[in-house]
């Protein structure tokens, strides 16, 4: 295997001949709507779970401050993955499920029309969700942990539509 391939042979696309990473080029492709959705969950103890669903921890509504970080993380993403490119982002969402267990399961959805998918994005979306309501609700629990977090569909583009199989 040369430094350019993957296991399975086929070219890695953010690493030249010469084993230097470099962004892709994407001027040739074509644009295409691409949606890609990510998922992540948080466990927590009892009193957090309690203070998040009823909205009452004492830095104010956990679930808003979280839908708002993951949009913007949505957003960033470039800024926090060197070879992502910026895209026009057409819609990002962030939603919330209590859960048994004292789990909170968070998803984003991320839509644009490009030349490149948005599955960073997703991921970055959901992850930053998750890491604002540790932050948010640490004084409660600071043994939360999160986990779960995958890409869980994609649709657009060359390589076509993904849908994670449940293991």
């Amino acid at each position: 295997m040369i430094e350019s391939e993957s296991p399975m042979g086929d070219p890695l696309t953010h690493i030249n001949k010469e084993g230097e990473a470099v962004m892709v080029d994407v001027s040739a492709k074509a644009e295409t709507t691409r949606v890609a959705v990510a998922e992540g969950r948080i466990r927590m103890n009892e009193a957090a779970f309690r203070a998040i669903s009823e909205g009452s921890a004492k830095k104010g509504d956990v679930l808003a401050a979280a839908r708002i970080a993951g949009i913007m993380a949505v957003k960033n993403t470039p800024d926090l993955i060197p070879l992502c490119h910026r895209l026009l982002i057409e819609k990002a969402t962030v939603t919330f499920t209590f859960e048994e267990d004292h789990v909170l399961y968070a998803q984003c959805e991320v839509k644009t029309s490009g030349k490149t998918g948005v599955e960073m994005e997703a991921l970055c979306g959901v992850s930053v969700a998750l890491l604002t309501v540790y932050d948010m609700a640490k004084a409660i629990d600071r043994s939360m942990e999160i986990y779960d977090v995958r890409v869980v569909s994609k649709a657009g583009g060359k390589s076509g539509d993904y849908e994670r199989q449940s293991r």
